[in-house]
């Protein structure tokens, strides 16, 4: 269940596993909101293996260096080069891409009828030897196994483990996305820039081949108490929330046309995902802060060593110990990208003071949280083998 990202590389993962595998998807079409992902070697291993190097190399962009700053006075706290030296450590580039180039590149290598639109979860029952999906619009799929690729609001989920309410993580995230030609005169590098400061911080790199500019710009806030999570907003309210940062930032929050407020909610990780033939992938079972940039391949990396599991089962009554394989494998690492990515709240938003020189000082040491060397573990990661 899911068109996302997961979702899809799951269908397509298990396709060329050999193992049948249709797409069904509440909404109407694929699509997503204006936004960048990075999609770092660890998931790119994936993504190149199912065929897609040619379209990441045509749409995305391979980032210089990731580029940590000062807030105010935009002094460098540390600069990791990736690109070539990235791809030399981990056989595979680190991509800056619009996640909506992403999805049309995985939906594209499906074949014709895999992806059914309009299908929105309502119930499931596992027969033993198959479950069974009913939807929304009275039709009804059986199959050897379910799997519940459907983001934070999870269907599959609420009917496996019972309803939980997401988190609010005490943050809300200004996006937007800003013609390049419009920012030439910035001179910016083709580089990840991450700006941290009190309460908030803010990214911005380039994506669709260059022609935009994606920023994400977080600040810190007790309560989010509208009904949607995403408001468009007007840029003087991202700029007021921004007052007294750098210039830079300030000139790309003032070029965009228009922005929206997303709040920021996870989940605790789960300890189980999986119940008889039906699991979970992603977001559904381990939706994080996005401030380790690992939610979309932590999902690629769910949904090769799913695939992987599943083929080394084949059919019949192997699929369950299959699944229990597939959690055992997954769970631990994700709950632990999971912990980082919460962790960086903290780190990222300090405020000016004696905490905050120790961490500018262990970045200038070479010693930080986002240096090559501490990140090993999660890009030389294989989730096909």
């Amino acid at each position: 269940m899911g068109g996302g990202i997961g979702g899809l590389t799951a269908a397509l993962s298990l396709l060329r596993r050999g193992i049948d595998a249709h797409v069904y998807e509440r909404a109407a079409e694929l699509s997503e909101v204006g936004a960048g992902v990075q999609i770092s070697p660890n998931a790119s291993r994936v993504l190149h293996g199912l065929g897609l190097a040619d379209e990441l190399a045509r749409t995305g962009v391979k980032p210089v260096a990731l580029h940590q700053r000062r807030w105010d006075d935009g002094r460098t706290l540390a600069r990791t080069p990736l690109a070539g030296p990235l791809e030399a450590a981990f056989g595979f580039p680190h991509y800056l891409m619009h996640r909506a180039d992403l999805l049309a590149a995985l939906a594209a290598r499906l074949p014709a009828g895999r992806v059914r639109l309009g299908h929105r979860l309502t119930a499931l029952t596992d027969h033993g030897d198959r479950v069974e999906a009913r939807f929304a619009n009275g039709a009804r799929v059986e199959a050897d196994v379910l799997v519940g690729a459907d983001g934070i609001h999870s269907a599959t989920r609420g009917l496996l483990f019972g309803p939980e309410r997401p988190r609010f993580t005490g943050c809300a995230a200004y996006r937007g996305l800003v013609p390049a030609d419009r920012l030439t005169g910035l001179g910016l590098e083709t580089t990840t820039q991450l700006w941290m400061g009190p309460g908030g911080h803010f990214v911005h790199y380039f994506v669709a081949g260059g022609r935009l500019v994606n920023f994400v710009a977080i600040k810190e806030q007790d309560t989010w108490t509208r009904e949607s999570w995403t408001d468009r907003r007007d840029v003087a309210e991202a700029l007021a929330a921004f007052e007294g940062w750098h210039p830079q930032v300030r000139a790309i929050i003032e070029a965009v046309d228009e922005t929206y407020l997303w709040a920021l909610f996870d989940r605790a990780p789960l300890r189980r995902w999986s119940a008889g033939r039906v699991t979970l992938l992603g977001d559904a079972c381990h939706a994080m802060l996005p401030f380790m940039a690992q939610g979309a391949a932590m999902a690629i990396e769910d949904a090769a060593t799913l695939a992987s599991c599943l083929a080394a089962a084949g059919p019949g009554p192997g699929v369950q110990a299959a699944l229990r394989r597939y959690e055992a494998a997954r769970v631990p690492r994700t709950t632990r990208v999971h912990a980082l990515s919460a962790a960086g709240k903290t780190r990222y938003h300090l405020p000016d003071g004696p905490e905050q020189r120790a961490r500018d000082a262990e970045l200038a040491g070479g010693a930080g949280g986002l240096s090559l060397d501490a990140l090993a573990w999660i890009y030389g990661h294989d989730a096909t083998a």
